[in-house]
């Protein structure tokens, strides 16, 4: 099996979730058949939101290299990155590695176009939503995309960054106000565009979260276990429904 090198910490808990996902997606009978797995937590990489948005001018992807060369020195065999926003910087961070680095957003885009899906509504950061990092990939495969409107993004903003980042009480109805703006608009998916809101996902004990949304980190989790080369769950061999 290839190690997997694992660039995490943006979010932290995100990260402890995605490796979680692996472990649960992954088939084995004993600690030997899961694949090695290497993490560099990096939660000090400056805010890739207010970068992408032009808030702050401090650079986030030289942290992001710095992070996938030293897990490349140790040993990873390819990297990933539990974090949407990131994926802004994918050309620039995979020029920089000698080993494959897991395109979150070409994978839920390949994913949902094998679906026969013709549209989707994004909920994720404005950093992302800005940089139509998601957008992009949806689109080069025909696929329209909805987004919030500013109001309803600062509604979105507000359940990443006050509610769920600092560990409070979620507002789940604020969430799906958005999500049914989208659906109305003709979304047949909802796609879940930051690590965050998988989170919730996670959490999620009252089905909140039904088979209308499609979370990302579910998806690289599961082309994380396919590309280490262990066997992969029967339960996780379809994780958009």
């Amino acid at each position: 099996m290839k190690t997997i090198g694992i660039i995490g910490g943006l979010g932290p808990m995100a990260t402890v979730y995605y490796l979680e996902l692996i472990t649960r997606m992954t088939a084995a009978d004993t600690d030997q058949e899961h694949p090695r797995i290497m993490i560099e937590s990096i939660p000090d990489t400056p805010d890739r939101t207010a970068y992408i948005l032009g808030k702050s001018s401090e650079n986030p992807v030289p942290f992001l290299i710095k992070a996938g060369k030293e897990l490349e020195k140790l040993g990873a065999d390819f990297l990933a990155i539990p974090c949407v926003t990131a994926q802004f910087f994918y050309d620039e961070m995979q020029s920089a590695f000698n080993i494959p680095l897991l395109s979150l957003c070409a994978n839920v885009a390949d994913d949902i176009a094998a679906k026969g899906i013709k549209k989707v509504g994004i909920l994720a950061t404005s950093g992302t939503i800005e940089s139509r990092v998601l957008e992009k990939h949806f689109k080069s495969r025909d696929i329209e995309v909805e987004i919030p409107d500013r109001e309803k993004q600062d509604i979105v903003m507000e359940v990443i960054y006050e509610q769920v980042k600092k560990g409070r009480d979620v507002r789940w109805d604020m969430l799906h106000d958005v999500a049914d703006s989208l659906m109305e608009k003709g979304a047949e998916k909802i796609i879940l565009g930051c690590t965050e809101l998988s989170l919730l996902k996670r959490d999620d004990s009252k089905g909140a979260f039904d088979t209308r949304f499609v979370d990302v980190l579910d998806v690289l989790a599961q082309k994380t276990v396919i590309a280490s080369g262990a066997k992969l769950n029967e339960k996780y061999k379809d994780v958009i429904h």
